[in-house]
């Protein structure tokens, strides 16, 4: 399940946006993390189950685009369809008034999930 980011899930989702390559360093983490709490046009979920976080995403909207920056999830819950949950949460949630991307390092996977879920792109 989908859930707004809150302050107190902090750590956990500093824990999740460290797994994504552009977000290794703590520094750049911390301003990723004060965007999100701060810039009314970033919004931040997490994936929920069974009582757990194991993912999260991030976009920002710009005009009339929901451009998707940010998608991580925990390691060990990997390869079960976990993004492309998320994503596909995010267009319902977003796509009726914007359209719906991603940045470029995250591009391909989106529409490998748009595609395979025989969802308009």
């Amino acid at each position: 399940m989908l859930n707004r980011y809150k302050k107190n899930s902090e750590k956990i989702a500093m824990g999740l946006l460290s797994f994504m390559p552009e977000e290794k360093d703590v520094k750049k983490l911390q301003q990723t993390i004060k965007e999100y709490e701060s810039n009314s046009d970033w919004h931040l979920y997490l994936w929920k189950e069974a009582d757990d976080i194991i993912g999260a995403i991030g976009l920002r909207v710009d005009g009339d685009k929901a451009i998707i920056q940010h998608i991580s999830v925990n390691p060990s819950h990997r390869n079960f369809g976990v993004g492309k949950k998320m994503i596909q949460e995010i267009r319902k949630l977003y796509g009726s008034k914007y359209d719906v991307t991603a940045l470029e390092p995250i591009q391909r996977f989106y529409e490998h999930c748009v595609h395979e879920n025989n969802l308009d792109a």
